[in-house]
């Protein structure tokens, strides 16, 4: 949690030193030109998050492993070249790939492993759901943000495909997430309970919606914010499951 907060200051910072953020900006991020916050002060931020997650990441690694420090410099070396750097990962098609990586597979992986001490093939393919929809998040502020970002020279995945082609990959991918999780019950790999997960599939409709019917920024905003939501509440209702399975267990 503190790369990833670390990882926003770094983006606060450096949008706004690259001329992204004004105060024209919307959404939540562009705090500097809308609060008058000092742009040093949140890039201060991001290395005193970072300096945190290093003590308490030497706890962690006594804990279990020192290839826990090996991910967790990796993790904080990405996360301020997404926006940080000569070719910020922010910039690129690669965004969605990284951020769905690092937040989604790499963090539950790396979370299993402090409590059991062992990575398997379960935990990583159980993940690939949830890194998904978290790159579904990026894209989502892509879309939005399409014509700003190329105006700013980004070359984001939404800036190559367009807008509609970025739309209907959003869809699909949604799609595909919801799909492997039905597969993985049916194979055994996640509880029949993961069905309720399913109930956050009217979210992920709404946000598909609204993309569809507006192209303003600001009309965009609940269609981000829905994505958001779709993986929060998916998640919330995966780890649910889990728990109501240890207590009842029941398989297909």
């Amino acid at each position: 949690m503190l790369i990833q907060a670390a990882t926003n200051m770094f983006n606060e910072y450096y949008d706004y030193k690259r001329g992204l953020d004004n105060e024209n900006s919307v959404g939540i991020g562009g705090t500097i030109v809308r609060d008058g916050i000092r742009p040093v002060i949140v890039k201060r931020l991001g290395f005193l998050f970072f300096g945190i997650s290093i003590l308490l990441g030497f706890y962690i690694c006594f804990a279990s492993s020192w290839w826990v420090a090996v991910i967790g410099l990796i993790s904080m070396l990405i996360g301020y070249l997404y926006t940080g750097g000569p070719v910020p990962i922010a910039y690129t098609p690669f965004g969605e790939l990284f951020s769905g990586g690092l937040m989604g597979t790499v963090m539950i992986g790396i979370s299993y492993y402090i409590q059991t001490l062992q990575i398997t093939v379960e935990v990583i393919i159980i993940s690939i759901p949830i890194a998904i929809l978290i790159g579904c998040i990026l894209l989502s502020n892509n879309i939005r943000d399409l014509d700003g970002d190329k105006e700013n020279g980004r070359k984001t995945l939404a800036i190559l495909i367009g807008r509609d082609r970025a739309i209907s990959l959003l869809k699909w991918l949604i799609i595909i997430s919801y799909g492997l999780t039905l597969v993985y019950i049916v194979f055994g790999l996640l509880p029949i309970y993961s069905v309720i997960s399913l109930f956050s599939i009217p979210k992920a409709q709404f946000a598909v919606n609204t993309f569809r019917a507006n192209t303003t920024n600001i009309g965009m905003i609940p269609a981000m914010a829905a994505t958001a939501k779709t993986n929060t509440i998916y998640g919330a209702l995966i780890a649910l499951s889990l728990i109501i399975h240890i207590i009842f267990p029941l398989s297909l």
